[in-house]
């Protein structure tokens, strides 16, 4: 099963409550076959940024998915995940670990870069995440 992630992460604040969200689209219909979402308390941008890409992984992985193109705006998380980038912040490494073992299991992954505005789908999900975690 061939499948695209999108996904992405965000924190009001840096470091703020921060959320993350990821969509799951089937590559032939761009049907949406699964989303999740979830509220991280306070953390970072980019912490955020690498749940979403977990969470985005992990229900690749759920799918079964063999062949996965992944499209974030966070050109960190990407050039990172693609081994362009060091990973030079030693709290986003394990962060990265945890992407990387996902990738090995999934075999097939790609990464892409894609405008803030391409990516609305994730982002939605992130704010409704960060929304429902402010409410006391």
């Amino acid at each position: 099963m061939k499948v695209i992630v999108e996904a992405d992460g965000g924190a009001r604040g840096n470091p703020g409550p921060a959320g993350y969200g990821a969509v799951v689209l089937d590559a032939a219909t761009d049907e949406v076959v699964a989303q999740r979402q979830g509220y991280l308390g306070i953390a970072t941008n980019n912490v955020a940024e690498y749940r979403g890409l977990i969470a985005g992984l992990q229900a690749a992985r759920e799918l079964g998915a063999t062949d996965v193109e992944v499209r974030m705006d966070s050109k960190l998380v990407v050039e990172q995940m693609s081994g362009r980038w060091r990973i030079k912040h030693p709290g986003l490494q394990p962060l990265a670990a945890e992407a990387a073992a996902l990738v090995r299991e999934l075999g097939g992954v790609r990464f892409g870069w894609v405008p803030r505005a391409r990516n609305g789908r994730a982002d939605a999900l992130a704010n409704k995440a960060m929304d429902a975690g402010d409410v006391p």
